[in-house]
């Protein structure tokens, strides 16, 4: 790809300018003045329009400033130079995953990445996000092995497997994958979370109810957890504490009120006074 490269007007542009125009635009990028980075490397790669650093930096930058296909564009001119340049591609891939939600053109960044450095866990770790999002799931999990074979002890590898085993619909696999994130990171709100979940979708409210009580411990904001936990404890005939669950649900997100009014969890203690009064203001 040809790139229009955006100049200071009178600036000097000579051979023994590069090394100068190079430094500053690194010197302002790490400062977290992009704008003016950029300039600076687009006048270093008028003088070498093949050099590897100016056009990885410009990515870099252009990615800082949200300018993202820009950012893409800017590594693919890196690459050209550096056809085998891990960070290149692995940059290239994240903007495309993270930003752009362009998951088949990542998996193609991931893929070079891996090729170059079989043995950096990010790489790995990355394709397996970017497959998840594809729903290749059985791939997606076989990039999250190898993102554990290279650091084995890594909280999210196991939990993205868990949610990929959670939306094929096994839930003992996934919660296996939970308890395992756990043993690493044991206030991870989100584990217990979705543990809460596959134990529900189990019909084990007890399990449930435990996990969600934790997650509420962890993050008391979050209202899911408090509605989930009011479902589970409702299914167990928990009738008092249910209703509890569900007022700090409400209080939380006043859209609960109106998903209780039907949600079959609550159809043992719909006719309690308190639930009534609480849902239906009456």
């Amino acid at each position: 790809m040809t790139m229009t490269l955006g100049l200071n007007k009178g600036a000097s542009v000579t051979a023994s300018n590069y090394w100068s125009f190079y430094q500053r635009g690194q010197r302002l990028a790490d400062r977290g003045q992009f704008e003016e980075a950029l300039a600076y490397y687009d006048q270093a790669l008028m003088v070498r329009s093949d050099d590897y650093w100016a056009w990885y930096g410009r990515g870099n930058a252009l990615q800082s400033l949200g300018r993202y296909e820009e950012a893409i564009a800017s590594f693919d001119e890196a690459l050209t130079c550096r056809p085998e340049d891990y960070w290149a591609w692995y940059n290239r891939g994240a903007v495309a995953l993270e930003e752009l939600d362009d998951f088949e053109e990542a998996l193609r960044s991931f893929d070079r990445a891996v090729e170059i450095r079989p043995e950096d866990y990010w790489g790995w770790y990355r394709r397996g996000d970017a497959l998840r999002h594809l729903q290749r799931y059985e791939e997606a999990k076989a990039s999250y092995d190898r993102a554990l074979a290279c650091r084995p002890d890594d909280y999210w590898a196991y939990h993205r497997q868990g949610d990929i085993w959670r939306h094929q619909g096994n839930y003992r696999e996934a919660i296996a994958c939970y308890q395992q994130a756990l043993e690493l990171d044991a206030g991870a709100f989100w584990a217990w979370y979705r543990q809460g979940d596959s134990w529900r979708y189990m019909q084990d409210y007890g399990e449930a109810l435990f996990c969600y009580e934790r997650s509420t411990e962890l993050d008391p904001e979050d209202d899911y957890a408090w509605y989930n936990g009011a479902c589970a404890a409702a299914r167990l005939g928990m009738a008092e504490l249910a209703i509890d669950y569900l007022d700090k649900a409400i209080d939380l997100n006043g859209r609960n009120r109106s998903l209780a009014q039907t949600d079959e969890d609550f159809a043992t203690i719909r006719d309690f006074p308190g639930f009534q009064k609480l849902v239906f203001c009456v």
